[in-house]
């Protein structure tokens, strides 16, 4: 298993400048978020989204991971997915020790 640190993410309660909206998961997101050294991702949820509520009220911590379902089965608790975004794109967010963290999977 190899897990590649992406971001942190932040839910924000205000639409921060520079952001943009994510049409298919109804929410804001900042641009760039690999753009500077602190790797923030700010997200604004919107009345709709597929994502469950405590991704607005919580931070978590997202991996690029190899394969994703070797770490879902480990999680304590998954909150979202294993979801296909796309042909080479899965996407998880799981609770592991009390920590929320996104799961990444592209392959090439």
């Amino acid at each position: 298993m190899t897990a590649e640190y992406m971001h942190i993410g932040i839910p924000v309660v205000n639409k921060k400048p520079h952001m943009i909206y994510n049409e298919w998961g109804h929410f804001w997101v900042n641009e760039k978020t690999d753009a500077y050294d602190y790797k923030i991702e700010y997200l604004k949820f919107e009345e709709g989204s597929p994502f469950p509520e405590i991704l607005s009220k919580q931070p978590h911590v997202a991996y690029k991971v190899d394969n994703l379902d070797p770490y879902v089965k480990d999680a304590d608790r998954v909150i979202f997915g294993p979801e296909k975004l796309g042909d080479k794109v899965r996407l998880a967010f799981v609770v592991k020790d009390d920590a929320i963290i996104e799961l990444y999977e592209e392959k090439a």
